[in-house]
């Protein structure tokens, strides 16, 4: 299943990188959240092998799929992790492809087809990028810290957002917003970022990259330190070592 999941992400972000300048469509599912004909075609792509290769399998992607069965597994695509990036030809999207099983995370692919970074991991086999183990860093302290975030497309709260966006700049080395949660969890795990919070994620933002920074040693909760919920929609991930200190400025 893993080996399928990473042939599978590398064939849609192949995809992607040869039809990379061709004309996109956009739409707008929201006041600044966008989909391109391209998401749905790499989709298609995807969840139509994944039928074909494991038809009793439940399906949960981003562009309207969710197929229900009595299966313990669970697909989680995100066809392109990052769209505003790829509208904008900033190379910081990747294909995102997840399996969960019994509710719990299984498997975790993520392919950026412009860098050639493919980070992958498998439950209790260890988080990889381009086939080398990956680890998260070993910093203890926030001041020491760089941090990744994100913003929610729905701003109502923009407040209390800009507000803890704030109080973690004043503690830590520095702060990135790439525009990608996925690939933000993969450089936590690889021990780029040391850690990443967002709030107003869906599963397919995070199902992926989770399973990666988990078996990267990296420890993942909600913002207020909860259990983390796939589907409550916010995360607080990092190298496990500053967590409580940034769990601190939420």
């Amino acid at each position: 299943m893993l080996e399928f999941a990473v042939r599978l992400a590398k064939k849609a972000g192949d995809f992607l990188n040869a039809h990379l300048r061709d004309e996109v469509k956009v739409e707008h599912k929201g006041r600044i959240d966008l989909v391109t004909n391209m998401d749905r075609k790499v989709q298609s792509v995807i969840v139509d092998e994944i039928e074909r290769a494991f038809g009793d399998h439940n399906i949960v992607a981003e562009e309207g799929v969710d197929k229900k069965s009595s299966s313990l597994y669970t697909w989680i695509i995100d066809p392109i992790d990052g769209t505003t990036n790829f509208i904008h030809h900033i190379p910081v999207f990747c294909v995102s492809i997840a399996v969960m099983k019994a509710g719990m995370p299984f498997i975790g692919v993520c392919y950026n087809p412009l860098s050639g970074e493919l980070f992958h991991a498998q439950e209790g086999r260890g988080a990889y990028r381009n086939g080398k183990r990956v680890f998260v860093s070993p910093t203890e302290c926030l001041i020491d810290s760089l941090v990744a975030t994100g913003f929610p497309y729905k701003q109502d709260n923009l407040a209390a957002i800009v507000s803890r966006f704030s109080r973690v700049l004043g503690k830590a080395r520095g702060i990135r917003r790439f525009g990608s949660a996925e690939l933000d969890l993969c450089y936590v795990a690889s021990g780029a970022f040391d850690a990443f919070w967002e709030e107003g994620l869906k599963p397919w933002d995070m199902a992926a990259g989770v399973t990666i920074l988990k078996e990267a040693g990296g420890l993942v909760t909600s913002i207020d330190g909860g259990a983390f919920d796939l589907y409550r929609g916010d995360i607080l991930a990092s190298n496990a070592r500053v967590h409580e200190e940034l769990l601190g400025c939420m």
